[in-house]
């Protein structure tokens, strides 16, 4: 019997290059065929990813993340502490402490592009520890617009709520929407707003329909791609381990449900992440 967790074999390439805007190299998943980052890196670009932007979410992450995007001419950083650790430092007095380390980590490095990623997510964290999401949340806001970084939001189950943050507070220049999941409705309003929307392996889901309406009413040039590896495999192989050298199956699928030639939408994708990241990747 194929066991069920056995790396997919590998799509055939893309006609023009394109980044995932969003992956954990240093998380493991789990899968009997275990990539190390160089091979990750390696078999990315051998189908048309020669570019990631490797994404540390607590403190430990994030200094592994400074780490190896020196290593890498193919990689960015962007470091946070995620809104699901956050209640945890704040019921124990360290989220300010935690803050100033995740600071001195974005500025160590003009590799270190985004401050992220930060956010709210009400599915993992009830209502108590709510508010020390939120007061997270406004400070990596703050410390994105001060160091002139792109700030990169994860929302969970809170479109609403990190709406009215980001109104409160005002969306900093450049805003990416991680792993976007909201409908054609919250997509507008985030568009209104000058944010990037980065769409992941949930797209092609077969019960993702209001996911596939929002990208369809996303303008071209705020349309982004991610993995979130080693999370959210797309289709066809949902369920086995993600990689960035799967971000292909996703591009296809968004240029099919598009109508769109799929050359021109990798090349629409890769001018606009230029345009939220900015700057050499040293690739």
């Amino acid at each position: 019997m194929a066991d069920p967790h056995r790396r997919p074999a590998a799509p055939d390439p893309l006609p023009h290059p394109v980044v995932d805007n969003h992956c954990h190299l240093d998380i493991d998943g789990g899968e009997s065929e275990s990539l190390s980052p160089r091979a990750a890196i390696e078999s990315a670009a051998a189908v048309g990813v020669p570019r990631i932007v490797q994404i540390g979410c607590d403190l430990h992450s994030a200094r592994w993340t400074s780490e190896i995007i020196e290593e890498y001419p193919g990689l960015i950083g962007g470091v946070a502490l995620h809104p699901n650790e956050t209640p945890h430092l704040v019921e124990n007095d360290k989220l300010d402490d935690a803050l100033h380390a995740i600071e001195e980590i974005v500025t160590s490095s003009d590799l270190m592009r985004a401050v992220g990623e930060t956010g709210l997510d009400y599915y993992r964290t009830g209502e108590a520890g709510r508010a020390a999401q939120h007061e997270s949340f406004r400070a990596h806001i703050d410390m994105a617009k001060r160091l002139d970084k792109t700030l990169v939001i994860h929302d969970r189950d809170a479109h609403g709520d990190v709406l009215e943050v980001l109104d409160e507070v005002g969306t900093p220049e450049r805003t990416v929407m991680h792993c976007f999941s909201g409908d054609a409705e919250f997509a507008r309003a985030y568009v209104e707003r000058g944010c990037w929307l980065s769409f992941s392996g949930i797209v092609t889901f077969k019960n993702a329909p209001n996911v596939r309406d929002a990208l369809a009413a996303t303008p071209m040039d705020r349309i982004l791609v991610e993995t979130d590896a080693p999370f959210l495999t797309p289709a066809p192989h949902r369920g086995k381990p993600n990689a960035s050298y799967l971000l292909p199956h996703t591009v296809r699928m968004m240029a099919d449900a598009l109508g769109r030639e799929l050359d021109d939408l990798c090349r629409a994708i890769d001018a606009n992440t230029e345009a939220a990241y900015g700057g050499a990747w040293g690739a």
